[in-house]
């Protein structure tokens, strides 16, 4: 099925303001990328909107996460960028493990199963990315 991204992405967003009020962090969406894929419209909602939850669970409250799209010849990059205390060089590779937590006392505080991002990676990579 044609997916449009841009419609996606506004879903996502949609899903995700309640969580980002409670916080006070301001959701911002960059220009529209007029893009589509062939794919699964709810997957990749539920991948998006697991990335924008996370930048939500990892910023300080009162900041901003930025969700933005842009069609690089026959690819769709969606960028999620939040204000948060990042992740060390040597977690990188493993963000995307199955439980995985950087933090284990910080994922008492955010909550979560650690299954967001591995999920995420899943659905990217069913999708061609």
């Amino acid at each position: 099925m044609i997916v449009d991204i841009d419609e996606v992405v506004k879903q996502a967003h949609a899903n995700s303001q309640f969580h980002a009020t409670d916080r006070n962090i301001e959701l911002f969406r960059g220009p529209l990328s007029h893009a589509t894929v062939v794919g699964d419209r709810n997957q990749l909602i539920i991948a998006i909107q697991n990335l924008i939850d996370n930048a939500i669970n990892y910023s300080p409250d009162g900041t901003t996460v930025n969700i933005s799209t842009e069609l690089n010849g026959q690819v769709v990059e969606i960028k999620v960028v939040d204000q948060g205390i990042g992740i060390e060089e040597a977690d990188v590779e493993r963000i995307f493990e199955r439980f995985y937590r950087v933090d284990p006392a910080r994922s008492r505080q955010t909550g979560g199963t650690g299954l967001g991002l591995a999920i995420v990676k899943h659905i990217v990579r069913i999708h061609g990315g």
